[in-house]
C-alpha cells in the first residue's frame, strides 16, 4: 500500500463507523490498474470480527440478470426464510431458487436490504464489489437502491469502478477518487520490481508514462528486454494506458504453449470462476494438468476452488488475443459442460457465443432465457437475450418479431435510444401491416417517454388509425394514448392537436360488449373535446364510476395505462374531489404493493396535489419527498409540478418563482403545453396569496382562455378572486358564465360552492352576502379545507370593505386559524393583515420550531401512528426496519413522547423544505 496512507485512513474510518452502527457507502473511482482492488483487499484484511462478502463484475456476464448480486448474497441465502414472505419469494425467484410470478426488481432490492440488515444484526457486515462497471445492470441498480437506503445498519459497502465506466446511478453515491502515486512513490515501486540495471532516462520515462499507475509500473517493464532497459531504444505507441497494460499481459502470453493459452482462454470465457466446470471443459478440449502448471507459474492466474485472474485486464487480454475460431470452440465446449437443468441461461448464452451462423434452435433457447429473465425482473437481460435471439433467427419475419419484442423491453427498461435503433432494424424486415403499425405505436410511446408530446400525439394517432382494421382493442388503447399525448402537448407552439385526436377517437372501432373501463374513459374524453362540457359531463361521470368499481385485478393495468392522466382528469372535470383523491390513494397503495416505483412516482404526485387542496400540506410534502427518494433510486426525474404548487401555496416566493421559471423553460424546450398551464396556475396561486392580484390575473387568464382540461377547475377560483380585486368586471363575468354552464352539469358540492363564490364576487349587497354564506356552507360539506378557508377569507374581506368590521372578524379569524394550521403562510398573513385593519390582532406564525419533523420523519410517524410495525413501514418506504427504528427515536425525542400509543395523540407538523 505504498503511497496510500490517506486512502487507507479513510477506509479504516469507514469500517469503524460501520462497526458503531452507522452504515457507510463508498465508491472507489480510478483508472484501470490504479490500485482499487488493492484497497478493497486492505478493507478485507482489516475487517476482523466482521462478516465479509465480495463480488467482481465480469464484462461477459453483464447480460445475465442478478449474476453479480447472487455472488454477494450466496453466503447468506440460508437466512432467506427469515425475510417477509413477499421479499423471500421475490429474491428466491430472482436467483432462480423458486418458481413464481414475475419479480419486481425493487421488491428484490428491499429483500437484499433486509437480508444484509439481518446479517449485520449478528455481526458487522462488509460488502465489497470490484469492477462494478461490469456488473449486470439489474445487480448494479439493486446495489444502488440498497446503498441509498443504508443508514443505521452495521454495514460497510465499498464498490470499485473505473473512471468513465460507472453506472449512472453510482454518480450520486459518496466516492473517493484514487489518483496515481507521487513520482517519489512511483519510482520506489518501480525500483522494487526491476531486477538489474536500468538507464536513468528509461526509468524516468517509465515513471512518466505510468502517471503513477501502480499496475503500469509493475507491468510496463515486462515489455522491455534487459538490453532495452539499459539503452532505452523501445518505442511506445499512442495506445491509452489501459490498452498498453493489456498489451503487456498479451505479450506475456506469447511464450506460453498453445495448450496453456487455450486453458487461459477457457477460463476467460467462463466468468463464474467455477474450477469444476473449467476442468470438465479442459478435459473435452484435450488439455491436461501441464498447461495449468505452466500458466500458474507465469503468475497470470490462480487455481483453487475458484479460478481468479491476477487482474481483469489479464482476462480481457487473453480473450482478445484469441482467434474468432478459438473463441467459438471454447464457448461450444463450455455450453456442453454447463448443466441445462441447473444453469440454462448461461448454457444458452455460451451456445449463442459459439454460433457463427443463424440457428433457430439456439435462438429459441435464448428466447426461453428471455422469458426466465423477464420473470426475474431482469429487463436488461431480457432485451439482450431477445436481441441476440433475433440475430440468430434464420427467418426474416420471425427475426423482426423478436427485434420488436426486444425493443419493447428496452423501452420498459428506460433504454429509449437503443429501443429506437432496434426499431430501425425491425422496419428493414419483410413488410407486415400489423408489425409496421406496432412499430409506430412504440415510437409514439417512446416520444411520450421523452416528453415530446406533440411528436408523440402525431405518431400515436397515426398508429391508432392504422391499427383500427387490425386489432380493435389495441387501436382504442392507442387512441387514448394519442389523446393523452395531445392533451399534454396542447398549446405548444400554437398547435393544438386535441380536437383532431378526439375526432379520430370518435371514429375508432366500437368498444367490445361489455365495454372496458379504458373504452369508457376514451369515449368520455373524446366527447369532452367534440361535444362540449355539458354534453360530456354525464358520460365522464359514468366512466369515473366504472373506474371506481373495477376489481383490483383489473384496475392495476388500467390505472397505469390511463389512470394518472385520464381518470384523474375526469374526476377533476366533473368536480368530484373525493373520487379523485380516492383514485390517487388507490394508485399509491397499488404501486407500493407491487413495487412499481415509476408508476408510484406518478401516483404520489397525483395524490399530493389532492392533499394540497385538502389543506394537508404536511402530507403533500411527505409524498413529494418520497417521490424525490424514488427518483434517487431509479435515476428517473422527480416531478417538479407538485413542489412548485406546494411552494406557491406556502407563499415561498423565491422557491416557487424559481420552480415556475424552470417549468416554463422545460415546457418551451420540450413542447409541453400542459406543463406551462400548470406553471401558470401555480403562479396565480402564489400571487393571490401575496396580494399581487394583477399578476395572478395574468397567469390565471392564460389557463382560462385556453380552457385547459383538468386545470380549468383549479384555476377558476384564482381567476375570479384576482379579477374581483383588480376590478376587471369583464373577466369576472366570463368566469361566472362558464361556471353557470358547468355547475348544473356536474352538481357536486364543490362545483356549486365555487359557483356561489364567483357569483358572490360578482354581486352586491344582500345577494353577495347570501352567496358567500352559501359557498362556505357547501364547501364545509367537502374535504376541500383550502377552498373553505379561502372562502372565509374572501367573505371577511368583503365584510370589512362593506364597513362591517365586527362581522368580518369572525370569518377572518376562522380563515387565519385554518390557513395557519394548514401552512398556507402567505394567505394566513393576508388574513392577519385584514384582522389588523378591523382593529383585532392576530399572532403571526413563528419560524419553525424544534418539534417539526422532516418529511421522512413525518411519513414514518404517520404510519407508526396508524399501527404499522417497523418492518411494514420499511416495506412501504423501502428502508430497513432498523432505519425505521432510528427515525422513530428522533421523532419521539422531538415530540416529547416515549411510545407509539402516545404518538397517536401527538400533533404532527412537517418542517417546510
Amino acid at each position: 500500500m505504498r503511497g496510500r496512507r490517506g486512502e487507507c485512513d479513510t477506509l479504516d474510518r469507514l469500517l469503524a463507523d460501520a462497526r458503531a452502527g452507522r452504515s457507510q457507502v463508498l465508491v472507489l473511482r480510478g483508472e484501470a490498474g490504479i490500485g482499487k482492488t488493492a484497497l478493497l483487499d486492505h478493507v478485507q484484511s482489516r475487517a476482523s470480527g466482521c462478516a465479509v462478502t465480495r463480488a467482481t463484475g465480469v464484462e461477459s456476464e453483464m447480460e445475465l440478470a442478478y449474476a453479480g448480486l447472487h455472488q454477494l448474497c450466496a453466503p447468506f441465502l440460508d437466512r432467506l426464510e427469515r425475510l417477509p414472505d413477499p421479499q423471500r419469494d421475490a429474491l428466491g425467484t430472482a436467483f432462480g431458487l423458486t418458481a413464481g410470478e414475475p419479480t419486481n426488481r425493487f421488491l428484490v432490492g428491499l429483500a437484499v436490504l433486509t437480508l444484509l440488515a439481518e446479517v449485520a444484526e449478528e455481526q458487522p457486515l462488509v460488502v465489497l464489489v470490484d469492477d462494478a462497471q461490469w456488473l449486470d445492470r439489474v445487480s448494479a441498480n439493486t446495489l444502488t437502491f440498497v446503498a441509498r437506503r443504508l443508514l443505521a445498519e452495521r454495514v460497510a459497502l465499498v464498490m470499485a469502478v473505473r473512471d468513465g465506466d460507472g453506472e449512472p446511478q453510482l454518480a450520486g453515491l459518496p466516492d473517493l477518487v484514487v489518483d496515481g502515486l507521487s513520482d517519489l512513490d512511483a519510482g520506489e515501486l518501480l525500483d522494487s520490481v526491476v531486477r538489474g540495471p536500468i538507464d536513468g532516462r528509461v526509468r524516468d520515462r517509465i515513471v512518466a508514462e505510468a502517471r503513477g499507475n501502480p499496475l503500469a509500473l509493475l507491468e510496463l517493464p515486462r515489455m522491455w528486454t534487459a538490453a532495452e532497459l539499459v539503452d532505452g531504444f523501445e518505442q511506445f505507441d499512442a495506445v491509452p494506458l489501459a490498452g498498453r497494460i493489456e498489451q503487456c499481459f498479451a505479450r506475456q502470453l506469447d511464450p506460453l504453449p498453445a495448450d496453456t493459452r487455450l486453458l487461459l482462454l477457457t477460463a476467460a470465457a467462463e466468468p463464474l470462476g467455477d474450477a469444476t466446470l473449467l476442468w470438465r471443459a479442459a478435459g473435452l478440449l484435450g488439455l491436461g494438468a501441464d498447461p495449468a502448471a505452466a500458466v500458474e507459474a507465469a503468475g497470470l492466474i490462480e487455481f483453487s476452488a475458484r479460478v481468479r485472474f491476477r487482474h481483469p485486464l489479464v482476462r480481457s487480454a487473453v480473450y482478445r488475443a484469441a482467434s474468432p475460431q478459438q473463441r467459438l470452440e471454447v464457448h461450444r465446449v463450455l455450453a456442453e459442460v454447463t448443466d441445462a437443468a441447473v444453469d440454462p441461461d448461461r448454457r444458452a448464452w455460451h451456445r449463442a457465443q459459439a454460433s457463427a451462423v443463424p440457428d433457430e434452435d439456439v435462438a429459441l433457447d435464448l428466447e426461453r432465457s428471455a422469458e426466465r429473465a423477464q420473470a426475474r425482473g431482469g429487463r436488461m437481460a431480457t432485451a439482450a437475450f431477445l436481441e441476440h435471439a433475433a440475430m440468430l433467427t434464420p427467418d426474416p419475419a420471425h427475426r423482426a418479431e423478436r427485434e420488436l419484442a426486444a425493443a419493447r423491453v428496452k423501452r420498459e427498461a428506460g433504454m429509449l435510444d437503443p429501443a429506437l435503433r432496434l426499431l430501425a432494424a425491425v422496419e428493414a424486415g419483410p413488410p407486415d401491416a400489423l408489425r409496421s403499425a406496432e412499430v409506430e405505436h412504440l415510437r409514439g410511446q417512446i416520444a411520450f417517454d421523452q416528453r415530446r408530446g406533440g411528436d408523440a400525439a402525431r405518431m400515436l394517432l397515426s398508429a391508432a388509425q392504422r391499427l383500427g382494421g387490425l386489432d380493435a382493442g389495441l387501436a382504442r388503447e392507442t387512441h387514448l394514448e394519442a389523446l393523452a399525448a395531445a392533451v399534454w402537448a396542447t398549446g405548444a407552439d400554437g398547435h393544438d392537436g386535441v380536437a383532431r385526436a378526439a375526432e379520430a377517437a370518435r371514429a375508432a372501432p366500437p368498444a367490445l360488449t361489455p365495454p372496458r373501463a379504458v373504452d369508457l374513459v376514451l369515449d368520455a374524453l373524446a366527447a369532452r373535446f367534440t361535444d362540449g362540457y355539458a354534453a360530456a359531463a354525464p358520460i365522464m361521470s359514468r366512466a369515473l364510476d366504472a373506474v371506481r368499481t373495477l376489481g383490483v385485478d383489473h384496475v392495476g393495468q388500467f390505472l397505469w395505462l390511463a389512470g394518472s392522466r385520464a381518470s384523474g382528469v375526469i374526476a377533476t372535470e366533473v368536480w368530484d374531489f373525493d373520487a379523485g383523491r380516492a383514485l390517487a390513494a388507490h394508485q399509491v397503495r397499488l404501486a407500493r404493493d407491487t413495487g412499481a416505483l415509476v408508476q408510484l412516482q406518478v401516483a404520489l404526485n397525483f395524490l399530493a396535489t389532492n392533499e394540497l387542496l385538502a389543506g394537508e400540506l404536511a402530507a403533500a410534502e411527505a409524498l413529494v419527498e418520497e417521490d424525490r427518494q424514488i427518483a434517487d433510486v431509479t435515476g428517473n426525474a422527480s416531478s417538479a409540478h407538485t413542489p412548485m404548487l406546494l411552494a406557491a401555496f406556502r407563499g415561498q416566493e423565491a422557491l416557487a418563482t424559481s420552480l415556475i421559471a424552470a417549468a416554463g423553460h422545460e415546457a418551451s424546450e420540450q413542447g409541453q403545453g400542459r406543463v406551462a398551464a400548470f406553471a401558470d396556475y401555480a403562479n396565480a396561486v402564489l400571487h393571490n396569496g401575496l396580494g399581487r392580484h394583477d399578476l395572478a390575473l395574468d397567469a390565471a387568464r392564460r389557463v382560462f382562455d385556453r380552457d385547459v382540461v383538468g386545470y380549468q377547475v383549479l384555476v377558476m377560483t384564482e381567476l375570479a378572486e384576482a379579477a374581483s380585486r383588480t376590478g376587471d368586471e369583464a373577466v369576472l363575468a366570463a368566469a361566472v358564465a362558464r361556471m353557470s354552464e358547468r355547475a348544473p352539469a356536474a352538481p357536486t358540492e364543490w362545483a356549486l360552492g365555487v359557483e356561489a363564490r364567483l357569483r358572490a364576487l360578482h354581486g352586491k349587497g344582500d345577494l353577495a352576502e347570501d352567496l358567500h354564506r352559501e359557498s362556505i356552507e357547501r364547501l364545509r360539506r367537502t374535504s376541500l379545507r383550502v377552498e373553505l378557508a379561502r372562502g372565509h377569507l374572501l367573505f371577511g374581506e368583503w365584510l370589512r370593505r362593506e364597513g362591517r368590521r365586527v362581522d368580518a372578524r369572525e370569518h377572518l379569524r376562522t380563515a387565519h386559524e385554518m390557513l395557519t394550521a394548514s401552512g398556507l403562510t402567505a394567505f394566513a398573513d393576508r388574513a392577519r393583515r385584514e384582522l389588523l385593519a378591523t382593529g383585532e390582532t392576530a399572532r403571526k406564525r413563528t419560524v419553525e420550531t424544534s418539534d417539526e419533523l422532516t418529511a421522512q420523519e413525518f411519513q414514518i410517524a404517520r404510519l407508526a401512528r396508524d399501527g404499522l410495525s417497523n418492518p411494514e413501514i420499511g416495506t412501504q418506504l423501502f428502508i430497513s426496519p432498523r432505519t425505521v427504528e432510528w427515525h422513530l427515536r428522533k421523532v419521539f425525542a422531538k415530540l416529547g413522547v416515549s411510545s407509539r400509543r402516545q404518538l397517536r395523540h401527538a400533533e404532527l407538523a412537517v418542517r417546510p423544505s
